[in-house]
């Protein structure tokens, strides 16, 4: 015979019934938090990922805006092969929409070797003009830069692979087609600098140097041995790599400032160029009789059976050689070239105005002893950086005859090296931009993004951007 529950144990399972219920309720109350947590805490990694976003976003946007305002700048001030003065523009920290910053990571002309090395970036545009081209520069001027990997082997196939037919260019196909893969000696022009990767002998040591980040100062992991790459020599000077003193980019056009041809001071031998020159003379502004008295300074020999050789090779070699004023240089400079290339294009001159202590040492004519007596010439005159008539002040005739060939008072294509910051100091984009100022406005002829060679606008920038954040 079957019992019936009492009172009491029903009572209790009525109490177990609901301490059960109240565990599950419990237990799903516990998963809707953590879910919630869970959803919460993907959310707001979203929010900080969108966030992030929104401040490369804006990095970028500040080098699209630098690179609108290099455009600018080079369209007022770069006139005519003139280059910009650093105190006509804004180079540093210059602001884009509401915070976003961009900053034009340059060179300072006037930095000897021996003194202390700059721990922050200089800001300014960079003239190409003031580098060794690779497509004309000679395997004794590699060889003459102060980069202690550059071999005469590595000089000899920099210059190589710029040719098809010399012997070197030979030795290096015959290399090159022994690689895995192979692959042939270009044997054509440069096309960027960053073509010396594939050179036999390129080394990153002497590509880069201690210099990784291409920014042109030492920084603090560029300096500390073996601690973090590069591995350096610690001693507080920068190692420059071979990138720090090439170009490809640089050439004269075949017209003048006001648009007229210039004219070819090495073919002064026949009666009708001399007259077209002391026409452009007068039309610059220099008087009748002084113009005959310059070109009385010329040699020449009017009879047509036995005609001059001509023994001008360079406008410099012309501006000593008819001893013309600076003011008379002034006028005419633009006007005159000296390239045998049938397009008038001169191409790798070096503008003496401009170039480092290093690249001026590699130019025949002016030497590692001449270089730094130029460099503080330049920084105590200043207002003579127009052309190079000041040359005559710290060169005697013949240095300047000698490096005539490879020298110019004027540039046409300038970098734009824009590093980009976003709102609030946050987000970081970095571009090369090249400009060609040849046809007198600012032409766009190459980009590279260096976002991934870091960051590299020095240590108090980013002390000033993180109180920035902070504050």
């Amino acid at each position: 015979m079957m019992r019936r529950p009492t009172q009491s144990s029903a009572a209790g399972r009525s109490s177990a019934e609901r301490g059960s219920v109240l565990i599950i309720v419990m237990w799903t109350c516990l998963g809707l938090v953590a879910l919630t947590l869970y959803f919460a805490n993907s959310m707001n990694s979203e929010l900080r990922a969108a966030d992030n976003r929104v401040a490369e976003v804006s990095a970028r946007q500040a080098i699209a805006g630098g690179t609108r305002y290099a455009a600018s700048v080079l369209t007022q001030y770069a006139v005519g092969g003139a280059v910009p003065n650093i105190e006509d523009y804004k180079s540093e920290a210059v602001p884009v929409g509401d915070d976003a910053k961009f900053w034009f990571i340059g060179r300072s002309l006037d930095v000897q070797p021996s003194q202390q090395q700059p721990t922050d970036p200089y800001f300014s545009l960079v003239d190409e003009a003031s580098k060794l081209n690779l497509n004309t520069v000679t395997s004794a001027m590699l060889q003459a830069l102060p980069l202690p990997g550059m071999t005469p082997e590595f000089a000899d196939a920099i210059v190589a692979w710029r040719s098809a037919t010399s012997l070197n260019a030979a030795a290096a196909d015959n290399y090159y087609s022994q690689l895995t893969p192979p692959r042939r000696n270009k044997g054509a022009a440069y096309e960027s600098v960053d073509e010396l990767r594939l050179i036999n002998g390129a080394m990153l040591d002497v590509i880069l140097g201690e210099d990784t980040n291409r920014n042109g100062i030492l920084d603090a992991n560029e300096d500390d041995g073996d601690a973090s790459a590069p591995r350096d020599d610690q001693n507080g000077q920068l190692l420059a790599g071979l990138l720090e003193y090439v170009t490809v980019y640089s050439r004269e056009p075949a017209t003048s400032a006001a648009g007229s041809r210039r004219l070819n001071v090495t073919t002064l031998t026949t009666l009708q160029a001399r007259q077209a020159l002391q026409t452009r003379l007068t039309q610059r502004g220099i008087s009748t009789q002084r113009a005959v008295q310059i070109m009385s300074r010329i040699p020449f020999n009017p009879n047509p059976n036995q005609p001059t050789q001509s023994t001008i090779n360079s406008v410099a070699d012309f501006m000593v050689t008819t001893r013309m004023t600076a003011d008379e240089w002034a006028l005419i400079h633009t006007d005159l070239t000296a390239t045998t290339a049938t397009s008038g294009v001169a191409t790798g001159l070096v503008n003496v105005n401009t170039a480092s202590v290093a690249v001026l040492s590699a130019i025949p004519g002016i030497g590692p002893d001449l270089a730094p007596t130029l460099v503080s010439f330049r920084a105590a005159n200043p207002t003579l950086l127009t052309n190079f008539a000041w040359l005559t002040q710290v060169m005697s005739a013949g240095q300047i005859r000698a490096a005539g060939r490879y020298i110019t008072d004027q540039s046409y294509q300038f970098t734009a090296d824009i590093a980009g910051v976003g709102a609030n100091g946050r987000g970081y984009g970095r571009q090369k931009v090249v400009f060609d100022m040849s046809t007198g406005r600012p032409r766009i002829v190459y980009r590279q993004d260096l976002s991934s060679f870091g960051w590299a606008l020095g240590a108090t920038t980013r002390r000033t951007l993180s109180g920035n954040k902070d504050a």
